[in-house]
């Protein structure tokens, strides 16, 4: 298959898997969307782009990565107009509270959870952040990319199968895109290759856990390490998804 530059992506992913192709796409979007957000290129400063973070907002594993990242004013100016509207938002919750229609409602021996608006708001706040949507959104267009080039391309098939497999995770987002994206024989033929490839390498980066503990024992102290020594970040990556062992992800200088 020729490439275009929406099936890039997936060929760079192929070419630098790893232990799961789909980890190396989060990661390279969620990088792009940070270097978006908070970058060079200053979209903080476009009133628009302010207006969209302000109004879904981070998540406490964003704000660290923002934080990580280094820019400093950046970070002060999307800090602002976000306080600045929950300041707005939260006055008006303030407001429009009544204290007695909070708490628990029923009998006293049978307590059900009352709504508490301010509780609800804040909840509403915490649900939404604007990189893990944009992350999300360009990850579901790489995955029908996935299964667009799998089915015209048999050279692709093969480059997958050669893989080590897929993270938990991933696999079962890639599970679901099968069974929306592939019918009869194709998905078949899919599962009949994709299954084995997960058990093959879930032993294999078991064994190499194994081995790193085997390490340890006198006995073994002069013989070769094999595949093991990255074998922690691997097995928890392999389990979860995404590697503990990257380094932080910070503003090109």
């Amino acid at each position: 298959m020729k490439e275009q530059l929406h099936t890039i992506p997936i060929s760079d992913a192929m070419a630098n898997a790893g232990e799961c192709p789909f980890c190396y796409i989060e990661r390279k979007t969620e990088e792009h969307m940070m270097d978006f957000v908070i970058g060079h290129g200053a979209s903080y400063m476009e009133s628009d782009i302010r207006d969209m973070t302000d109004r879904e907002g981070f998540c406490r594993a964003h704000f660290k990565k923002m934080f990580d990242y280094g820019n400093s004013l950046g970070n002060a100016w999307i800090l602002k107009t976000l306080f600045r509207r929950n300041i707005e938002e939260m006055k008006k919750e303030f407001k429009n509270f009544r204290p007695e229609s909070a708490g628990k409602k029923g009998g006293l021996f049978k307590k059900e959870a009352g709504s508490n608006s301010i509780a609800d708001w804040i909840d509403r706040r915490e649900s939404t952040c604007f990189i893990c949507t944009s992350v999300q959104n360009t990850f579901n267009a790489y995955m029908k990319t996935f299964f667009s080039m799998y089915k015209k391309d048999a050279d692709f098939r093969k480059q997958v199968s050669e893989t080590k497999g897929f993270c938990l995770t991933h696999f079962k987002v890639l599970c679901q895109g099968a069974d929306e994206a592939l019918t009869g024989q194709e998905r078949k033929d899919f599962y009949d290759m994709v299954l084995p490839l997960m058990e093959k390498n879930m032993e294999r980066v078991y064994e190499d856990v194994a081995w790193f503990i085997e390490k340890y024992d006198y006995k073994n102290k002069d013989a070769d390490w094999k595949e093991s020594k990255d074998s922690i970040q691997r097995g928890m990556q392999k389990l979860r998804g995404s590697d503990p062992s990257l380094p932080v992800y910070q503003l090109k200088k």
